[in-house]
């Protein structure tokens, strides 16, 4: 019998104290299923907190990250209101463990989503895109996990920052992002890399949202996934991320 709250409630203690542990899957054999048991009990730890539950966020949504992990679907975790990173709430580098950052692409829900969406119909459900940054921070030591520890860790979320929202553009594909920490560039990549196209990202949040119960409700916000492999903040004091036709999204590192 897998002890999902107390996993969780360990999960949490590390994020907390910023003292990583051991990977659960190092001593136990647990499924897919139990870990996003896990990750609704790690969540309400927060909301406890509370912290309400503000958005989703899509992982592996790069072809080569699925294949790297061995697994043929993303994964989806949730973002709580602690994590927003904003000018007035920059990110506590003592407050986590080995932050990584990575450019994403944000959209804001328009209405409550209750059944699947097809890549066709997700742009009529968003009012707004936006640049946007997310922090990693995996709670398992030396950053390494299995796809059942890090979906447990709510696929290592940390936090995130957004630019200005924009209007809804008809394509998302071929935009430049780049990434710089204090003004240096990090990493380069394109919206493509998300899923070939970020609207395909938003499709399969709306699948899996529901498959695993989590709520897609209107003004949530969706992280689309990364179009770079995320790169380790370090001592960097400023972290910014250019989307062509976007904006920036930047955060500040105290």
């Amino acid at each position: 019998m897998i002890p999902h709250n107390q996993w969780a409630k360990a999960l949490h203690q590390s994020a907390r104290t910023q003292q990583p542990r051991d990977q659960f899957s190092t001593q136990n054999t647990y499924t897919l299923k139990d870990a996003y048991t896990i990750q609704h009990a790690l969540i309400q730890e927060r909301v406890n907190e509370g912290h309400a539950v503000i958005g989703v966020k899509m992982g592996f949504t790069s072809l080569a990250k699925m294949k790297q992990m061995g697994v043929d679907d993303m994964i989806i975790g949730q973002l709580t209101q602690d994590m927003r990173i904003t000018s007035e709430t920059p990110l506590v580098r003592s407050q986590c463990i080995h932050p990584r950052a990575e450019p994403e692409i944000a959209f804001r829900l328009s209405q409550d989503i209750n059944s699947p969406l097809s890549v066709d119909e997700v742009s009529h459900v968003v009012d707004g895109v936006a640049s946007a940054i997310e922090i990693i921070d995996s709670r398992y030591e030396n950053f390494k996990f299995s796809l059942e520890d890090v979906v447990a860790d709510n696929c290592s979320s940390c936090g995130f920052a957004l630019g200005p929202w924009c209007e809804v553009p008809l394509g998302l594909n071929g935009l430049d992002m780049v990434q710089t920490f204090d003004g240096s560039t990090v990493a380069e990549g394109t919206s493509d890399a998300i899923l070939d196209n970020p609207f395909e990202a938003l499709a399969a949040a709306t699948r899996l949202a529901l498959q695993h119960g989590l709520p897609l409700k209107k003004g949530m916000v969706v992280l689309a996934g990364a179009s770079t492999a995320a790169h380790f903040i370090g001592d960097a004091k400023k972290v910014e991320v250019a989307v062509d036709g976007l904006g920036t999204a930047y955060f500040e590192v105290v």
